[in-house]
Formats: C-alpha cells, sequence, structure tokens
C-alpha cells in the first residue's frame, strides 16, 4: 500500500464514472432474440456479525444464473415485475439511444403488484447498471442495484469475467439501514463487494481476469486497488478506451461508474477500498494451482468498437453552461419533474454539443448524461481523453468540458448530486430533435 494511492489525482478523481435507456415495443415490431425478467422485491443482506440480516430492497433477474447476461445486437423483451409497496422503473446506465424508455420521461413508474413488458435494444457492448436512483424519494429501504453484462459478439481473449459490484450502506445502531437523502446522523458507514463484507476471489495463477469494477453507491467517490498486480484498464462505463495502466493497480470511481479491466492474476492479494477517510480490505483474490499455457500471455488487445463516432467537430460545436444542482437553474427532485419544463439545452440531431460543467458546490458533484456518452475534453479545449464517459464527479468550484454527438433522437435526463448522503438527487433534461 502506497501514499500514491490514497492521493489520487484530479484527473482520476474526475473520471468518475451511470446512461439509460429502453426502446418500448410498439406496432409490428420484429420478435425479440433475447428475454429477461426483472423483479423489484424486499430481501435482507447480513451486514454485521451477530446482528439480524438487515432489511432492504433489491432489483433482481430471478431467472439468471448468476449476472445478467445480454449481447450486442440482442433485441430483448424485458419483463419487470414490482413486488415493492412504491411505483418504480428500472433506470438503464449505460445503454444509449432509446428515449422512449426514460424514466420521468418516455415511461410511466410501474405500480405496486403490476407487470410492464417493453422491448429494449441492445446497441452496444458493455458493463451496464441498473437501479431505482431516479425513485429514491420514495424508497423505504435502500436498494440494490443490478448489474447487466452485454457481451460483445465475439469472444474476448480472457479466462474468466467477472462483476465486482461495490455498494455503500449507512447502518444504525439497530442494524437497519438508511435510504440516500436523508440525514445520516447516528449511522455509519459500511461497504460490500457483492453483497459480502469479506469477499474471496479465486483464481489459479496465470489467469487472465476481465474484471468489471461498479461503484453501486449512492454518494461516494471510491477507490478500489488490488494489490501487488498489474490493472489494465480497457474500458470506462460500458465504453471500449485505449488500454492504459490503473495507476498502482488503482481505480477511482464515481457512484454508478463502471470499469472493466484485465489482470493476469499472479499472487494472493487484497482488494482495498478507499472512501476518501480511510482505507479498508473489503475483500481478497485467493490463488490457488496455476494455469498452464502453450504460450506466454501478449498484451491484451483494445476491445472491439461498439461504432461510437471517433471525431468531434469542436469548431462548429454547440455550446451551453451548465450549473450543477444551482437553485434557479432548473433543477428539481425527480418526483417533481413537469413534462412541460423548460430543457437545459436544444441540440439539432447530429450536431456536437460541448458542455461547461460547472459545480458550485463546496463539495464535488456527480454529473451523469443519460442518453449518449461524452468524451472529457482536455484543458485547452483542443482535444479529448481516449475514453468516453457517462458519468464525471467534478471538484467544488471547478468546471469540466465535455463534449458528445447527438445521435440520439428524443428527450433526456442530466442528474446532478453531491457527494453527500443527505443530499437530494437533482435532475433536469435536454432535448435532441
Amino acid at each position: 500500500m502506497t501514499k500514491r494511492f490514497f492521493a489520487p489525482t484530479r484527473r482520476e478523481v474526475l473520471a468518475g464514472l451511470a446512461a439509460s435507456a429502453g426502446v418500448i415495443a410498439g406496432g409490428a415490431a420484429p420478435p425479440a432474440t433475447a428475454r429477461l425478467t426483472l423483479q423489484a422485491r424486499p430481501a435482507t443482506l447480513a451486514l454485521r456479525q451477530g446482528q439480524p440480516a438487515t432489511p432492504i430492497w433489491e432489483l433482481v433477474a430471478p431467472s439468471a444464473a448468476g449476472n445478467a447476461r445480454l449481447k450486442r445486437g440482442d433485441r430483448c423483451e424485458v419483463t419487470f415485475r414490482n413486488d415493492l409497496p412504491v411505483p418504480l422503473a428500472p433506470v438503464w446506465y449505460g445503454l444509449d439511444g432509446a428515449a422512449a424508455a426514460e424514466p420521468l420521461l418516455g415511461r410511466a413508474a410501474v405500480p405496486p403488484g403490476t407487470t410492464e413488458t417493453s422491448i429494449i435494444s441492445i446497441p452496444h457492448a458493455g458493463t451496464l447498471l441498473t437501479d431505482f436512483r431516479l425513485f429514491e424519494d420514495s424508497l423505504k429501504q435502500p436498494a440494490r442495484p443490478l448489474p447487466i453484462v452485454a457481451d460483445e459478439t465475439n469472444r474476448i481473449a480472457v479466462d474468466r469475467d467477472e462483476v465486482l459490484l461495490i455498494e455503500e450502506w449507512r447502518l444504525r445502531p439497530d442494524g437497519t439501514a438508511l435510504p440516500p437523502g436523508r440525514d445520516p446522523k447516528d449511522t455509519s458507514p459500511l461497504y460490500t463487494l457483492n453483497g459480502r463484507t469479506s469477499f474471496e476471489l479465486s483464481a489459479a495463477a496465470n489467469e487472465r481476469l476481465r474484471l468489471r469494477f461498479i461503484n453501486g453507491s449512492q454518494r461516494t467517490v471510491l477507490a478500489i486497488k488490488l494489490e501487488s498486480h498489474d490493472v489494465r484498464v480497457m474500458a470506462l462505463d460500458g465504453q471500449p478506451a485505449e488500454p492504459f495502466p490503473a495507476r498502482n493497480g488503482a481505480l477511482v470511481l464515481a457512484p454508478g461508474a463502471r470499469a472493466d479491466a484485465f489482470v493476469d492474476a499472479a499472487t494472493s492479494a487484497a482488494f482495498l477500498l478507499h472512501d476518501g477517510k480511510e482505507a479498508r480490505q473489503i475483500g481478497s483474490l485467493a490463488i490457488s494451482g496455476r494455469l498452464e499455457r502453450r504460450a506466454p500471455l501478449l498484451a491484451p488487445q483494445p476491445l472491439p468498437s461498439n461504432d461510437l463516432p471517433d471525431q468531434l467537430d469542436l469548431k462548429g460545436a454547440l455550446r451551453f453552461d451548465v450549473a450543477l444542482g444551482a437553485p434557479d437553474a432548473g433543477w428539481t427532485r425527480p418526483a417533481s419533474l413537469s413534462a412541460s419544463s423548460a430543457p437545459a439545452f436544444r441540440a439539432k440531431a447530429g450536431r456536437t454539443v460541448v458542455l461547461a460543467l460547472k459545480n458550485p458546490a463546496p463539495v464535488a458533484t456527480v454529473f451523469h448524461l443519460h442518453g449518449h456518452h461524452f468524451r472529457l475534453l482536455d484543458r485547452l479545449d483542443d482535444g479529448w481523453k481516449p475514453y468516453r464517459l457517462d458519468t464525471l464527479a467534478i471538484e467544488p468550484g471547478q468546471t469540466q468540458r465535455v463534449a458528445f454527438a447527438a445521435t440520439s433522437p428524443g428527450r433526456w435526463l442530466i442528474e446532478s448530486v453531491v457527494t453527500d448522503w443527505a443530499a437530494p438527487r437533482l435532475v433536469r433534461s435536454y432535448t435532441v430533435e
């Protein structure tokens, strides 16, 4: 463990990483090529030794063996069953271009005790996340998100593909958990990896692992580190990146962010988590045996392209200033969003859009763009980072510029939330015509 890991650079913190969508079935559409059943239901989770299991809510795919998996190009029939006592709809992060299913704008929440079927197209391969965070004002318990993997059409050269979901809890002395957006007084933070307070991932030495790290927390930027290993980042927020090494093996992820990394397992090691205040071991990689190969492992090649535009016309871009969470700038809680609310900005389909995102808050604020992925621009506004994001954490008082090609017509959400457990989640919309 080194000092470098516990003092990440601003660039790493800002590369905090959540997009959504889904297309509702309509007309004489062709049959779906895949089916996925989602269920919102009550559950419990063992979070403290010696105490009763903590009541929670969760979103699950009951018919999936392990993590829910789809494939790029699928046209998926999604059946959502709401067995919780409040209206809800799953929000997909990382799935672009389906405005008809955008919660609060294109689709209504599903009432308790009812089922809805929709058709969702899967245009890109990547690591996705679904949850209920847009409905957190009505949650009676904290709700677990559901990772969904959209596989590439061709096999990727790895031996194992594992999802590692980090979650954040605020526990009261009696062992119950507090939903986000409430005052966390008299609670203590606790973190789990794949639902466990002490998680172990078993592997053989010389195995190449694809680890899909997801920050499933609601408010906290987290750094996760695998000790004694080179960690090569292959994708961020569900989109392929130019491969690069994670400095000191650590990844910094904003709430809702995803990072796919390749790791060649070598020795037993700890997964260390840092929440900005302290470090803790949250799991371990346990090595048993060795995988023998005829030839040594080569450096991993980039993941297949998802065919997003490689170039952005910054000179001819539409430019907009967006003050995150500013009370006089049209931000509102999700439950109060009106269909008649003026959009934060409008763009013609096919145009490049540049947003100057200003954080006026005294703490870091997380921005999430629905419907599209964006490039983080260089400070001189003359180029961009070699990856795409849909979520970004912005330091207090700072402005970051992002750019995206407005390829998906419709009305989309943008989200803003301060990295404070009690802070409300705020939304606005934008329109691509």
